[in-house]
């Protein structure tokens, strides 16, 4: 029997911005630290939307509310194979308390979002997301995405 793992993903909005955080990949790759919206695993008997407010909080020190399911995404690494969900969250507070696996973080308009996100899985993920109709796969530098192993 194979084994899996679900994500969350946060797409948090506040006064008309959506957070993004940047997060280390992998120095073999050409750009090791990349722009990306709040993810984690969720853990044993936790609901994906108790998930998805631990995560956020845990990595941006954010409480929010979760509004509603965006889309959905799964991959598989190795012998485990992968299954996301995404949010979109709502926050009263733009003030970000980093995790330390983290590097930085902003809080961009849609219309910005295209001069941040080089990560091509991103990418999709907004597409996904509809937060706008403007990308163009073709705007975007191309990027390896690195997959984490997991434990």
């Amino acid at each position: 029997m194979g084994k899996f793992r679900i994500l969350v993903k946060g797409i948090v909005q506040c006064n008309g911005k959506y957070l993004v955080v940047e997060k280390w990949y992998d120095d073999r790759i050409f750009e090791p630290y990349q722009w990306e919206f709040l993810d984690g695993v969720l853990e044993f008997s936790e609901t994906p939307e108790k998930a998805v407010q631990r995560v956020v909080e845990e990595k941006a020190g954010l409480h929010v509310q979760v509004d509603k399911p965006l889309y959905t995404w799964g991959f598989t690494g190795g012998e485990v194979c992968s299954i996301g969900i995404a949010f979109e969250c709502s926050s009263q507070t733009e003030e970000v308390v980093l995790a330390e696996d983290l590097n930085n973080s902003k809080w961009v308009t849609k219309e910005e979002l295209a001069e941040v996100i080089t990560n091509e899985a991103v990418v999709k993920d907004i597409e996904k997301a509809g937060l706008t109709s403007n990308f163009n796969l073709d705007d975007f530098g191309k990027v390896d995405l690195f997959i984490e192993p997991i434990d």
